[in-house]
């Protein structure tokens, strides 16, 4: 697992968005869901398509 540091974290629901650099140093923005037993977390190349996940995950822990 790497270990990054994010800039600009924000909190969608239960979801945050944050924006880091991978290893290969382009800039990756990340969606996870913080509720208890969901797992939902996933890497994409726009912050746009990291928020709108944010906005339409459904969390299957409900």
């Amino acid at each position: 697992m790497a270990n990054r540091r994010f800039r600009r974290v924000v909190r969608i629901g239960p979801v945050q968005v944050g924006t880091a650099y991978d290893q290969r140093g382009h800039e990756k923005h990340t969606a996870a869901c913080t509720a208890p037993r969901c797992g939902f977390s996933a890497d994409y190349d726009s912050r746009a398509a990291a928020e709108l996940a944010a906005r339409t995950h459904q969390c299957p822990a409900r």
